[in-house]
């Protein structure tokens, strides 16, 4: 297992992940297994989803603050980052990727995203090949 510090710049962005997961399943001998990417946050994670078009990765976090808008009058949280909470439990904490012929299995146009929250801030997430 391998913890991987991230940098974000925005409050909420989507970071593809993709290459760093498949560099290190590189280093191992690893042909057929499993990878889970896990983000160690309450207000940041894991998604899979097209890595082709960059208007995914804005509609998606436009939708999204649509869905959970960041000032709510009714939130009660003290933090003020509610939104952030909802988001990542939509998204998931944690993705589980199969491994084949050592290359991690995903669909022509699919990565593995950070997806932030509530940043801009130093964040981690774990890596786990099985």
């Amino acid at each position: 297992m391998k913890i991987i510090q991230i940098q974000t710049t925005k409050r909420d962005e989507m970071i593809d992940i993709t290459r760093e997961v498949q560099n290190l399943v590189d280093q191992t001998d690893v042909s057929t297994g499993a990878v889970v990417v896990q983000s160690l946050h309450t207000t940041a994670g894991i998604t899979v989803n097209e890595n082709a078009d960059p208007d995914v990765k804005t509609d998606f976090l436009r939708r999204l603050d649509e869905v959970f808008p960041w000032d709510h009058q009714s939130d009660l949280h003290g933090e003020g980052n509610t939104a952030a909470h909802l988001k990542t439990s939509t998204t998931g904490h944690s993705q589980t990727i199969l491994i084949h012929e050592g290359e991690l299995l995903l669909g022509t146009w699919q990565g593995i995203y950070f997806c932030e929250f509530d940043g801009p801030r130093m964040r981690s997430f774990a890596v786990s090949i099985l």
